[in-house]
């Protein structure tokens, strides 16, 4: 628990720079849906914009003059942001202990290497929780002014659960790679640029059906933001593969953190 503890601690400061930037980005861009709401006049801008560009964005899947609309679109660059923070935070809390040469204190302590892989784990999760719910918060309190209907409200209920899991996926991976490289100077950048290239994906999925294919490999195609508003569920199947990179992930970061040498 005082692996925990300390790690809420050390990790608090950043979770306020992350729920900073998220502050900014969301009160930003519903600023800017002021231009566009009860304005159908914009959408004729809008729609002369290349097809490709708005499939790949899903901009043609929403009416930007509703608040309903328009978080849709931004849905997609909250679970970048998102996934960014959870990423780093499972790479870092990880290797940090032999990046700040604290690793032959934390190995010192009368636990094993499984439980202090948990408990950090564990806070980085809550950061992750912490981070989400400052997101739900900040959307709640700059839509308010628009006068959301029961429809927004529920879709940005479905949205923060797709949000959790996407974070948790990322979380994982970070923390697998943050567990698993020797180099563990390179674990923070390679975790997110497995995830910048996993959001390319996303993006050139929807440009075109001969690389829909490439969804299998996104977790931002997992829970498109279209399907939930339209369809009000989440895809099971993208669910439990969700959960199955999960699951991998964090017993390859036990297997792998428990046998290998540490730099001291």
């Amino acid at each position: 628990m005082n692996i925990f503890f300390r790690e809420l601690r050390a990790n608090f400061k950043s979770l306020l720079i992350w729920g900073g930037i998220v502050m900014f980005f969301c009160f930003a861009g519903f600023e800017k849906f002021s231009a566009y709401y009860n304005n159908p006049e914009l959408l004729v801008i809008i729609n002369s914009m290349p097809k490709a560009l708005l499939s790949a964005f899903d901009m043609n899947a929403f009416n930007l003059t509703t608040i309903t609309g328009f978080f849709g679109v931004m849905f997609n660059f909250f679970a970048l942001i998102l996934s960014i923070a959870a990423a780093m935070w499972g790479s870092d809390i990880i290797s940090k202990e032999e990046r700040d040469k604290t690793v032959e204190f934390s190995l010192s302590l009368p636990v094993t290497r499984s439980k202090i892989i948990t408990a950090k784990t564990l806070a980085a999760f809550v950061n992750c929780i912490g981070l989400l719910l400052i997101t739900w918060g900040i959307t709640l309190a700059a839509t308010s002014k628009y006068q959301p209907d029961s429809e927004f409200y529920n879709f940005l209920s479905l949205g923060m659960l797709a949000l959790f899991i996407m974070q948790t996926i990322f979380l994982s991976i970070g923390i697998f790679l943050g567990s698993a490289m020797k180099q563990y100077k390179r674990a923070g950048s390679l975790a997110v640029s497995i995830l910048l290239g996993t959001y390319f994906f996303s993006v050139i999925s929807g440009m075109s059906d001969k690389l829909e294919f490439l969804k299998y490999f996104s977790p931002f195609k997992y829970f498109d933001s279209a399907r939930l508003l339209h369809e009000s569920r989440l895809d099971m199947t993208f669910v439990w593969l969700s959960v199955a990179i999960i699951v991998v992930s964090l017993i390859g970061a036990y297997s792998t953190y428990s046998k290998r040498d540490l730099y001291i």
